[in-house]
């Protein structure tokens, strides 16, 4: 599993540190702007990213208490959601998507585009709420079925 090693106490070699390889990124970028949740979802993503590889980085997440697993209902499958702790990093995903596109037009959707521009803010409290309402939902099912 990737192992986040503290090298120094600045926070920005931290922080690179953490998100040292695009994988993380990547995986937290779906769960806030795809909707995806499931293993199988991060996978169908256009990056085409390795099973050994999405398996470590959605551990090290875990662990790290960035996300949480819960069952999906109805399903013999595990979806991921993000924590409180990782609602955190929504902004700074809204921030490298709005950079990437001034940099390069790419395939951020322009409704969301346009949205940020508007109320960026805005845009960041209501994706934290939806994904902080989702974490605690899966939070008390799964406290309720153990």
């Amino acid at each position: 599993m990737k192992e986040i090693k503290k090298r120094s106490e600045c926070p920005v070699s931290f922080s690179l540190d953490f998100f040292g390889d695009k994988w993380t990124l990547l995986i937290i970028r779906d769960i806030v702007l795809h909707g995806k949740h499931t293993f199988g979802d991060f996978l169908q993503s256009g990056e085409g990213i390795a099973t050994n590889i999405l398996t470590d980085r959605l551990k090290m997440l875990e662990e790290e208490g960035f996300i949480m697993k819960y069952p999906v209902a109805g399903k013999a499958r595990t979806g991921y959601c993000l924590t409180e702790k990782g609602t955190t990093i929504i902004p700074i995903v809204i921030e490298l998507a709005l950079w990437g596109v001034s940099q390069h037009n790419n395939n951020l959707q322009k409704e969301l585009t346009a949205a940020l521009r508007k109320d960026k803010a805005g845009v960041i409290k209501e994706l934290t709420s939806k994904h902080l309402q989702l974490y605690r939902s899966q939070k008390s099912n799964t406290a309720l079925n153990t």
